[in-house]
């Protein structure tokens, strides 16, 4: 049985309207303005839905919704329906690219600024109003629900529908020069745990850590009465193979996966927004890309976050560094901060021949050819193979066939000028310079 909406909307207003008289007698315009906008608003919702929209103010920061919306509304779900615009001459429609790479358009789209949305199903109302204030326009955000029980079941929802969708893409965290960015990015190919490459027992450590932290009932950590958060370090040369084995991580468990990266911009205000959102994600992974970059004003206030006792609750924490030289000593030095640090060395004979395999050397050389080449690339890293294989390919391609001593090196000539910083080769020591007579 509906309630008479109108009637409600009038004992509030009467309960509540000596909140627009002052102390001297005289009215208060700005609460005016605010309360006949909400009042709008709610007696459109009321009209439609035969419902009274009580106000609602979020208190802590977890906004899943309206990552929601924006995705609803830009794809059409039949979920969500537009009510009405809020200021007339404003605007309250916008344009942008939309879908992949390979399909993508100019999509036309309500804006969240400027208009009412509701989830009739939920029995809840969102709308963004524009504020008018001296140095531009700002928004508030206003939600609305029939009912208690309507809101927490909406939240929830949210947060259910947030969690599954992080599943499918990774959350990325940059500290930029006006405050932390983030970005929702899809993750666009699936590392499959067989790809990665690495000594076994280096393998399954890292990957049995995983799967015991983020198993359902968490019996391991129960019975054992161990904290619920861990920490490993992957440290070792670039091109080593540490990104895959992130991705793959974060393509195999089923747990929203964040990336930060750390900038000169990082502080302790980025630092705290980073681990709050994290929190909020949590059961989740944390990946810390290049933590060697995180700025000296700042690594005090970072190694105190890692100690609190309930900030990293339920966060799985992964850094990585090229450079574990440059990494302050006391992140390893103290317990509760990182756990283990694996090194990710440069693969020998026997990985380079698996990794040149599994790129498809093979349909390039005769097998005897890719054993003599697995020798000969002492030194590579899993991304130069890459690039030899590419070369490769590109050779025989073009060439129909494939020089491939000539190509390792062609590669290895480069590699030692990198080494010596050595690139220009003269033929003679001809001197450019001012003749003086």
């Amino acid at each position: 049985m509906k309630r008479d909406s109108n009637l409600k909307i009038r004992e509030v207003t009467a309960a509540a309207v000596s909140a627009k008289i002052g102390s001297d007698g005289s009215p208060l315009a700005a609460y005016g303005d605010y309360a006949y906008v909400l009042g709008s608003i709610q007696s459109v919702l009321s009209d439609l839905f035969g419902e009274y929209f009580e106000p609602y103010v979020s208190d802590d920061g977890k906004e899943e919704y309206w990552e929601m919306l924006e995705q609803d509304v830009k794809a059409g779900s039949p979920q969500v329906q537009h009510v009405s615009k809020i200021f007339d001459l404003m605007e309250s429609r916008a344009f942008g690219i939309q879908g992949d790479e390979a399909s993508s358009a100019y999509g036309i789209f309500p804006t969240l600024r400027n208009n009412v949305f509701a989830y009739p199903d939920w029995g809840i109302a969102l709308a963004r109003v524009p504020i008018f204030r001296m140095h531009g326009i700002g928004a508030e955000d206003f939600v609305f629900a029939v009912d208690d029980a309507s809101l927490k079941r909406f939240l929830e929802h949210a947060r259910q529908r947030r969690r599954d969708l992080d599943r499918r893409q990774v959350t990325i965290f940059t500290d930029g020069p006006h405050g932390m960015e983030k970005e929702l990015a899809p993750i666009t190919r699936m590392v499959d745990r067989s790809e990665v490459i690495m000594k076994e027992e280096l393998k399954r450590d890292i990957y049995r850590a995983i799967d015991q932290f983020f198993d359902e009932d968490r019996t391991f950590f129960k019975e054992y009465e161990l904290p619920y958060k861990r920490g490993i370090l992957l440290y070792g040369k670039p091109g080593n193979g540490k990104t895959t084995l992130v991705k793959s991580i974060a393509g195999s468990v089923k747990a929203p996966v964040a990336y930060w990266q750390i900038t000169e911009n990082t502080c302790s205000d980025s630092i705290q927004e980073v681990f709050h959102a994290a929190a909020n994600l949590a059961p989740m992974i944390l990946v810390i890309e290049d933590i060697d970059a995180m700025p000296q004003r700042a690594r005090s206030y970072f190694l105190n976050i890692l100690d609190g006792a309930t900030s990293k609750e339920g966060i799985f924490l992964i850094g990585t560094t090229n450079y574990p030289e440059q990494i302050d000593p006391a992140l390893m030095n103290r317990a509760g901060r990182f756990d283990r640090a694996y090194e990710i060395k440069l693969p020998d004979m026997a990985l380079r021949q698996i990794y040149l395999e599994q790129k498809g050397m093979g349909k390039l050389l005769t097998d005897d050819l890719l054993r003599v080449t697995a020798k000969q690339t002492e030194g590579f890293t899993f991304a130069q193979l890459n690039e030899l294989y590419a070369a490769a390919a590109l050779q025989c391609h073009y060439e129909m066939s494939v020089d491939i001593e000539k190509l390792v090196k062609s590669m290895k000539s480069d590699l030692q000028k990198g080494q010596s910083m050595s690139w220009l080769k003269e033929d003679s020591e001809v001197r450019v310079g001012f003749l003086v007579g």
